[in-house]
């Protein structure tokens, strides 16, 4: 396997928990429902996560991939590629819901 030029891939905290904030709030739900689905004592884990300060650990992250039905690398950003990164997932939902409108309206008509 080839050595990365840059060594290996980063996480962009801050872009990472940027999207988090967003797959919580744009699917409807609140801090305070996260908190309690993961069994977190306190909400200040995932208002760090969303500041971009800390990560969410492995557990959490599968966990939160299983809540919001999407695979976990979807919920992360690599650093100096989040531009693209968010480009091409929005593309893939866009594609995803694409398919879904066609599914429903087919057998609508049907």
């Amino acid at each position: 396997m080839a050595k990365p030029k840059n060594g290996y891939p980063h996480i962009d905290m801050k872009q990472t928990g940027k999207l988090l904030k967003r797959l919580i709030f744009e699917n409807g739900y609140t801090v305070k429902e996260i908190q309690q689905y993961l069994e977190l004592s306190c909400s200040q884990p995932v208002y760090r996560w969303m500041k971009g300060e800390i990560l969410p650990s492995l557990d959490h992250m599968y966990a939160l991939s299983r809540f919001f039905g999407i695979h976990m690398e979807e919920m992360i950003v690599p650093k100096q590629e989040h531009e693209i990164f968010i480009e091409e997932r929005a593309y893939h939902q866009a594609e995803a819901r694409y398919a879904a409108y066609y599914k429903y309206f087919s057998e609508k008509i049907a």
